[in-house]
């Protein structure tokens, strides 16, 4: 078993509107990209872009800043909004980068160019190793683009159909993570 990273407790102001869960049925982690320029930035997504009833937004469990620091914005006992069809039973982390940002579904922006950093990969690895610890059914990893393929008309030509989401990206080194994590990679 690994020592616990350093995490810096920061919950989001509705953590306690989510839904509640047992620990034994998290057996999945979902690697994402925040695609927004800062971790300040996405704090304010999930802080104000709300769903209309719930007064939840999009959240993942954990973000990792480009210096490496690790930020838990949901406690792992909650449901976050990370993942369609996969959030009772996943953790989410966010690493962040600037992804497709600003013009996700633009035709002619679909490439991911930022690197992950290397502070923010060795912070990813110490959180998945220390992870199990905590969820005795951890076993799968993924990223966002395995489990969510939708395709969305193209927010410049409807016309033409992109990828809703993307992440973690070409550029996220899922070998080394691969070898130096646990986990099995969860490819439906």
């Amino acid at each position: 078993m690994s020592d616990a990273p350093a995490i810096h407790s920061a919950p989001l102001p509705y953590e306690t509107r989510l839904e509640p869960r047992p620990l034994a049925q998290v057996d999945l982690v979902v690697i994402h990209c925040t695609e927004l320029p800062d971790l300040a930035t996405a704090r304010r997504f999930g802080e104000e872009i709300l769903y209309p009833g719930s007064g939840t937004g999009n959240s993942g469990h954990f973000y990792i800043d480009r210096d490496g620091s690790v930020h838990q914005y949901v406690a792992l006992d909650r449901v976050a909004h990370h993942v369609r069809g996969y959030n009772p039973r996943a953790i989410g982390i966010e690493l962040v980068n600037i992804g497709r940002y600003p013009h996700w579904l633009a035709s002619d922006h679909q490439r991911m160019e930022e690197p992950y950093t290397e502070a923010q990969i060795e912070a990813l690895i110490a959180l998945l190793r220390w992870l199990p610890s905590q969820l005795p059914a951890l076993r799968w990893i993924a990223g966002h683009e395995d489990l969510d393929r939708t395709l969305e008309p193209a927010s410049d030509d409807p016309a033409v159909q992109v990828q809703r989401k993307l992440d973690p990206g070409p550029l996220f080194p899922w070998e080394r993570v691969m070898v130096a994590v646990g986990l099995t990679r969860l490819e439906p």
